[in-house]
């Protein structure tokens, strides 16, 4: 049973959202280039070491589902249901994440990022590491047969599904024709993935 967060866990996860909504729309008002921190904590009235508390640094502050995001993908591994194949529930997840990232309101805050130099290195930075926590979950399940190379191919290949969706005209015809060569590695990789041996998990 999950136990619902606290008074101050709920206060402390206000605030965080505050200061990235107060950033973000700073950031698209003004240009990422021309607001400081400074300027941020002083539109959401923190300080701006309440500021750095939550974001380790200004880049984060357009981020601010990374971590969010990196749980979910691991969670896609880690908590799918027994004898479910790994390539569905993953296929399932960058589809949500998909979805999420290319809704209404999302094009402006895409346009925020590829015009920044430090934000694309920022996400790019972010998407190898999403990679590499996928590939670390994905090596660690016992029931999947599988050599190191081959999880972190895997991952990769599923985190890159995520960026070239994002650009495509249909992101969700996009994932499915990604994911139909993702499988097929994957059965080349591990042909004897055996359903059953998740069943312990």
């Amino acid at each position: 049973m999950t136990v619902p967060p606290g008074r101050r866990e709920r206060k402390k996860a206000a605030t965080r959202q505050k200061i990235a909504e107060t950033a973000l729309r700073l950031f698209l008002d003004r240009g990422y280039d021309a607001v400081g921190i400074r300027d941020v904590a002083a539109e959401a009235d923190v300080a701006v070491t309440t500021v750095f508390s939550h974001f380790a640094s200004k880049e984060a502050l357009v981020f601010e589902q990374d971590e969010g995001f990196e749980q979910r993908l691991v969670q896609a591994v880690t908590g799918r249901a027994p004898h479910e194949p790994l390539i569905p529930a993953l296929r399932r997840e960058i589809q949500a994440l998909v979805r999420h990232c290319t809704a209404d309101g999302a094009a402006p805050i895409w346009g925020l990022i590829d015009a920044s130099p430090a934000l694309r290195q920022y996400e790019e930075s972010m998407r190898l590491r999403h990679a590499e926590s996928l590939a670390t979950a994905i090596a660690a399940d016992p029931g999947l047969p599988r050599t190191t190379t081959a999880a972190r191919a895997i991952a990769r290949f599923a985190i890159d599904a995520y960026s070239l969706a994002r650009e495509a005209a249909d992101p969700q015809a996009a994932v499915d024709e990604v994911f139909r060569m993702i499988e097929a590695a994957w059965e080349v990789a591990c042909p004897s993935e055996n359903p059953a041996g998740t069943a312990g998990r």
